[in-house]
């Protein structure tokens, strides 16, 4: 499993990116997929996830932030309205796989995002 995220870049605050991640090889047993939010000198936290059933957000971008899947695409996407400074960063792709009773976690290569004021 191997996971490539697109779609950062520059914006000013208020504007808007969308984040893909695409699955490559076997995307057979993946039961979460999110993106993780590492600001510069802090450590990485959860952005938003999703499963087959649910969505989960961070607080600080509920209402602003989309996260979606498109399993025909091996694919997760991040839409990011009203974006702010503070949004400024590295957003990596994440992928939880449980295979044969073990559960294996994937990461992506990270892409920046940089938002100005």
């Amino acid at each position: 499993v191997q996971l490539q995220a697109s779609g950062g870049g520059s914006v000013q605050s208020g504007g808007s990116l969308r984040l893909s991640c695409r699955v490559s090889g076997s995307s057979l047993g993946i039961i979460v997929m999110g993106w993780y939010h590492q600001a510069p000198g802090k450590q990485r936290e959860l952005v938003a996830n999703i499963t087959d059933d649910t969505t989960n957000y961070a607080d600080s971008v509920k209402g602003r932030f989309t996260i979606s899947r498109d399993n025909a695409k091996n694919a997760v996407y991040l839409q990011m309205d009203s974006l702010k400074p503070e949004d400024t960063g590295v957003y990596v792709c994440h992928a939880r796989r449980r295979w044969f009773g073990n559960e294996y976690d994937y990461w992506g290569q990270g892409t920046q995002v940089t938002v100005s004021s």
